[in-house]
């Protein structure tokens, strides 16, 4: 069931909502772009990137993150 199409779609937007709340509630409103970037993660990078975001101070750290993500 783990690998099915549609539970992989719930766990990523449940995990985008998730991510997303967070940030708002860090960085307040964030740049349209950059949300569209985290919505096209998949599950495990935003769960990466829930765990990273506990170390990021400033929008820049989202960024760089984000700009490490295309890279690998």
């Amino acid at each position: 069931m783990k690998e099915s199409v549609i539970y992989q779609d719930i766990v990523q937007k449940e995990a985008f909502k998730l991510i997303s709340r967070m940030l708002k509630r860090r960085f307040s409103d964030i740049d349209a772009s950059l949300g569209e970037q985290v919505r096209n993660l998949s599950a495990e990078q935003l769960e990466n990137l829930g765990e990273d975001l506990l170390d990021f101070s400033e929008i820049a750290d989202l960024v760089a993150w984000l700009e490490q993500q295309d890279r690998d």
